[in-house]
């Protein structure tokens, strides 16, 4: 697997960059915010390939070139960045990088780079397409998916006397590998607990994942009126009652609207004060492929962030979709 790491202090940047990459090969993203990140992290083994920007605080993209070559780390670089100065392109070179992508990166130029330089083969021209989700369908999904949101966040603020900010739910069929990139509220850098509920129906069967931000623990405590050391016990009961109210009445949301039932299985805690990339590892889902509904709550006056990711399992989407035909007709 190539571990592929993405280097910019933009946020924003670091996911269209990241969105940008080819889906057809095996590879697992990082994210740094600057350069010294950058080096920590392929000193660590996490960046056979570097997506460089220029410009950024702490250390600069050149400074950064610089350190790679002088400490003979073994990475590819490719420099993407808004400066297409030709003496801009004519140093990174001189310092390493193998090639220059002007922003904003498109999908197709990139991988036309990553074959440029062999990372990445060329694709057999009769390869399968990836399949993609009809925008009727996602639109239908994606109601379904609302109503039940908004009944999660109307329990959720009843149980904290709090404003919960309701969020468009992204659906997408995506690769289970490629998970982490799907909880695009939750920073790369940010540490974070999860717990993963299964769930069964009428030919519909998938998991339900909690993913709560650790910054979000003490005001967590505080809206619910905990006091004392919020240890690690303290901050998994929180991380319970919350994914035990938003899996619970999302579940029961969407089956409502299926005319259907769930039977849940037990929660298994994924993991605490790990990346997201690491908690999304530690749930080894069985199938390659699913449908995956994200929700991201959020409270108002209170950092607290909170994701919840419903993964379908691809031979799901026939019985979910017989049942919501209705919502499709004219």
């Amino acid at each position: 697997m190539l571990s592929v790491l993405i280097c910019d202090d933009s946020m924003v940047a670091r996911k269209q960059v990241a969105k940008c990459l080819p889906q057809d090969f095996d590879r697992s993203i990082h994210f740094a915010k600057h350069g010294e990140e950058a080096l920590d992290a392929i000193c660590d083994n996490k960046g056979d390939l570097l997506l460089l920007d220029l410009n950024m605080p702490v250390m600069d993209g050149y400074e950064t070139l610089r350190n790679i070559k002088e400490q003979e780390l073994s990475t590819k670089t490719i420099v993407i960045s808004g400066d297409i100065q030709p003496e801009a392109r004519r140093r990174v070179l001189e310092l390493g990088a193998i090639d220059f992508i002007q922003k904003p990166v498109n999908a197709e130029e990139l991988r036309t780079v990553l074959e440029k330089h062999d990372i990445l083969q060329k694709q057999n021209e009769e390869a399968t397409p990836q399949p993609e989700i009809d925008e009727n369908i996602r639109d239908c999904y994606q109601e379904v998916a609302n109503v039940a949101m908004g009944q999660a966040g109307a329990h959720l603020a009843r149980t904290m006397d709090v404003f919960v900010r309701l969020p468009i739910p992204n659906v997408n069929l995506i690769e289970v590998s490629e998970l982490h990139m799907m909880l695009s509220d939750i920073d790369a850098n940010e540490t974070t607990s999860g717990v993963c509920q299964g769930f069964l129906g009428d030919g519909i069967s998938g998991e339900a994942l909690c993913v709560l931000s650790d910054s979000s623990f003490t005001d967590m405590a505080k809206i619910m009126q905990v006091e004392g050391n919020i240890d690690d016990q303290m901050q998994l009961e929180l991380l319970m009652d919350v994914a035990s109210i938003l899996i619970g009445t999302c579940l029961r949301g969407i089956a409502n609207q299926l005319d259907m039932s769930f039977r849940q299985g037990h929660p298994v805690v994924l993991g605490q004060h790990q990346s997201v990339q690491d908690l999304i590892n530690a749930n080894k889902s069985a199938w390659r492929k699913t449908l995956a509904i994200e929700l991201s709550y959020g409270l108002e006056g209170f950092n607290v962030q909170c994701d919840l990711v419903l993964l379908f399992t691809e031979d799901s989407m026939e019985m979910m979709n017989a049942k919501l035909a209705h919502l499709l007709e004219d």
